[in-house]
């Protein structure tokens, strides 16, 4: 009797397995980087859309600044730092692929009497129309830029020496026939030009001091 006792009593101190003791527990979910964050919720997404369609409106802004600032405002063509900057993309492009071009510095006869005479709406007039003048005389691929007042420059591809001079000549003969009729009276503008050929012995600095003083060229 005794030693059933203390069976007895041994299996009453041990305490029973429960139901949740034999279920295995999910792991918890780890912040360590590399998890996935949480969705974001409409609010943030709502903003994270506004600040990129701010952003594309200030990169737009900053491209058109930066366009006008290399724009003649009158005539819509390269002013002189446009032209400048054309001018050296075409020089490396040059050196680079062994092509050939030719820089012609054009200069407008007699726009200042015409401004005293007639006014500067008068001159505009005339500029205007020399602009259209060069545009139909060169190709897409070729630039013309105003280099400020009346001196304009243009950058000519794939034409040696003589075909440079020859072009040259023929925009001095357009301009020369234009006529223009202020206050009853006919007026002609004209020009003179002056050539530079680029090719790969051409530098930057040399074609950039042809654009600020032609005229050693003509």
């Amino acid at each position: 009797m005794k030693k059933k006792t203390t069976a007895t009593a041994s299996r009453a101190g041990k305490r029973p397995k429960s139901a949740a003791s034999g279920r295995k527990v999910a792991p918890r979910r780890s912040s360590a980087p590399g998890s996935r964050p949480p969705a974001a919720s409409n609010g943030t997404k709502t903003t994270i859309r506004r600040l990129k369609a701010q952003l594309a409106r200030t990169q737009a802004q900053i491209e058109e600044l930066q366009a006008s600032a290399d724009t003649d405002f009158l005539l819509g063509i390269p002013n002189r730092r446009g032209f400048e900057r054309e001018l050296n993309r075409a020089i490396a492009y040059i050196k680079r692929y062994r092509a050939g071009g030719a820089l012609v510095v054009l200069d407008v006869d007699r726009l200042k009497p015409i401004n005293d005479a007639f006014g500067h709406a008068a001159g505009d007039q005339v500029l205007k129309a020399i602009v259209t003048t060069l545009l139909a005389q060169v190709r897409a691929s070729d630039v013309v830029g105003r280099l400020g007042g009346d001196e304009f420059a243009l950058l000519l591809w794939n034409l040696s020496e003589t075909d440079a001079r020859a072009k040259a000549a023929a925009l001095e003969e357009a301009i020369d026939r234009l006529a223009f009729v202020f206050d009853g009276r006919t007026i002609t503008a004209g020009a003179s030009a002056g050539v530079s050929v680029l090719d790969i012995h051409s530098g930057a600095a040399a074609a950039r001091g042809v654009v600020k003083s032609w005229r050693s060229v003509v």
